[in-house]
């Protein structure tokens, strides 16, 4: 059943799996208190309000773009005529 090039793929794929866990869990934890939480809980309403403006600034920028490129081309030109 087992032969030896399943046998080492079983065994590499192991000492992956050891590896990476082990740098898992070596990494360095931080630690949050409550008035830092309380802090970040309190700083969502502008986070999401500053990016809301932001997108809808570069959407607003975008269509004044593409609305301005579309005018430019075909079918509108051909009703200007010659000028």
């Amino acid at each position: 059943m087992w032969n030896v090039k399943n046998t080492m793929l079983f065994i590499a794929s192991l000492v992956v799996v050891i590896f990476v866990s082990m740098k898992m869990a070596s990494a360095e934890e931080k630690t949050i208190t409550p008035k830092e939480f309380a802090s970040n809980v309190a700083e969502v309403p502008s986070k999401v309000g500053n990016w809301f403006t932001n997108e809808v600034e570069k959407t607003k920028e975008y269509q004044a773009k593409s609305w301005a490129d579309m005018k430019s081309k075909w079918p509108f030109t051909m009703f200007k005529g010659k000028q």
